[in-house]
């Protein structure tokens, strides 16, 4: 059974399945040479892997704003600053995502900003107190790579269900249309690193949303420059988010921002794996500062590395690439919120999310050599997605499972 701290490379599942592209030199460097840290690429690969997770991204951003009234300008602004933070300090495509559970349970109950920002800053807390003390080391040494394989898959199988439920269908016929095209374009072109995908077929979406969607006059009288607004927390929203909010997200932050992101950062970059305290300190001090400037709370994410890795991302480039659209429209185009919308289709954003979820998915392939390892993928994979707090459910049962194969304990061990 593998260990997560000794994981086995996966790259090659994502480069078989022509991720790294028809004529691409994609060969790791000979085993004991380190590569060096590599420049910050901006060409026509890291422009299409930019958008690989803006299809998570995007609506979560939207209907936080709508629902908890944020300011757009600095929900925008620093949700950029800090894409260009985390590309530029790890040279990869590492994502800054919107912590999924916290916006779920913001929409869904419709909580203030008051307590989201409360929220943040209580996770980042808590983050910090993991990585300094050393208990996010421990918690990596204890889960298994199997248990993380199946968080991923289960996080996969999520995002693939949410484009096909929620975001293909939105546009009724129309947008059956248009994702139609954007899925054919897609296989046409994934892996291509002379025509990368996301970027052609963003610009297909934005096509049609200006075409029958955007009122291009009233963009253009929006246009205008906005800072971010500045607030500060009190004591009684950081405990009520920290009881609402950051408690029910720490399981998914622990299971898929940190061990799945470290995880996915050794199987596509063996030579420049980073370790789960650096990812932890990372994801701290973007919640420690977002608050107090407006920012959504945020975490990184083995599914958006993925995506911006599916669609061509090799370097921070592509990160760096992605937070100054959202800086630029944070800075000039906040006002125009609402045609902004329009220019990112949810069934465009479906196709790339539910891409997003099946390269996911297929990180699993290396446990396909171990009965016991894929049965434990598999358990944790439907707990994710079956159960109340599953994320907490599958990493827990996962760990115990994996203990007692380990220990000859189980059917699955034989």
């Amino acid at each position: 059974m593998n260990h997560p701290n000794n994981p086995v490379p996966s790259k090659r599942i994502l480069d078989q399945a022509t991720l790294v592209g028809r004529g691409a030199s994609a060969s790791p460097p000979p085993l004991g040479v380190q590569e060096a840290r590599p420049a910050l690429r901006f060409d026509r690969n890291e422009l299409s892997g930019a958008f690989g997770d803006i299809g998570t991204d995007f609506p979560l951003i939207v209907s936080m704003i709508l629902i908890a009234k944020l300011d757009t300008a600095s929900v925008l602004i620093m949700f950029g600053l800090t894409q260009i933070f985390t590309g530029t300090l790890y040279r990869m495509p590492m994502p800054v995502q919107p912590l999924k559970a916290m916006a779920v349970l913001v929409i869904t109950q419709k909580l203030s900003g008051r307590i989201l920002y409360g929220g943040g800053l209580a996770i980042g807390i808590l983050m910090l107190a993991l990585a300094t003390t050393g208990l996010i080391d421990w918690v990596a040494r204890a889960v298994p790579k199997s248990v993380v394989r199946g968080i991923q898959f289960g996080l996969g199988l999520q995002l693939a269900l949410l484009a096909l439920k929620d975001y293909v269908p939105a546009g009724g016929l129309p947008g059956y249309a248009l994702a139609a095209a954007g899925l054919v374009m897609t296989l046409a072109l994934l892996g291509n690193r002379k025509y990368p995908p996301a970027a052609l077929v963003i610009l297909l979406g934005v096509v049609y949303a200006v075409l029958f969607k955007l009122d291009i006059s009233a963009l253009g009288r929006s246009v205008g420059f906005t800072l971010p607004h500045t607030s500060v927390p009190n004591i009684s929203d950081i405990l009520t988010g920290l009881v609402v909010l950051a408690l029910p997200q720490l399981p998914l932050s622990l299971g898929n921002s940190i061990l799945a992101t470290r995880q996915v950062t050794a199987d596509l970059f063996p030579r420049r794996a980073i370790n789960v305290r650096k990812i932890s300190l990372t994801y701290a001090l973007m919640n420690l500062i977002n608050p107090f400037l407006g920012g959504v709370p945020t975490c990184h994410g083995s599914g958006g590395m993925v995506g911006h890795y599916a669609f061509g991302a090799r370097t921070g480039g592509s990160v760096v690439i992605y937070g100054s659209l959202y800086l630029a429209l944070g800075l000039f185009f906040s006002a125009a919120f609402g045609q902004l919308i329009q220019l990112f289709p949810l069934p465009i954003l479906g196709v790339i999310l539910m891409f997003e979820g099946l390269m996911l998915m297929r990180l699993i392939g290396d446990m396909a050599a171990s009965s016991a390892d894929f049965a434990i993928v598999l358990v944790v994979g439907l707990s994710v997605i079956g159960l109340p707090y599953g994320y907490l459910v599958g990493l827990v049962l996962g760990t115990l499972l994996a203990s007692l194969v380990g220990r000859g304990l189980t059917g699955l061990a034989r």
